[in-house]
């Protein structure tokens, strides 16, 4: 029912910084919470970071927290990741996913019940 797409990946160096955007359904459900998901190859999936739809508060893993910033445009249904300062260890296939759940789900815990197709980010130094 929900459909995400992801746009914005590319190639960049080490210290430049890149804004990923996930577009969602027209229609939002009146609580959940949209997350970025990367995936490395030969790693896990791992969640980035997350927002609450509704009032905004966000998530960070703490590899990113200080340099990656989770936002959100209501009016279009789009959520965003701006990623600064950008390192090699940052290369992976970032998705994007919805979380359901509702009650506040997203923060501590994120369950992924749709994703997106992924967008490449490469970081060269």
């Amino acid at each position: 029912q929900v459909q995400l797409v992801e746009s914005g990946g590319g190639s960049v160096q080490a210290g430049e910084s890149l804004t990923l955007s996930c577009a969602t359904s027209g229609r939002a459900y009146s609580s959940y919470a949209l997350g970025w998901f990367r995936q490395a190859p030969g790693k896990e999936r791992e969640r980035v970071a997350s927002i609450l739809w509704n009032d905004g508060r966000t998530y960070y893993d703490d590899s990113v927290k200080g340099r990656f910033t989770v936002s959100r445009d209501i009016p279009k249904y789009t959520m965003y990741l701006e990623m600064n300062d950008l390192k090699p260890e940052d290369t992976a296939v970032y998705y994007c996913a919805a979380d359901l759940s509702g009650y506040g789900s997203g923060l501590e815990h994120f369950e992924a019940h749709y994703w997106g197709q992924g967008t490449q980010v490469t970081v060269s130094s």
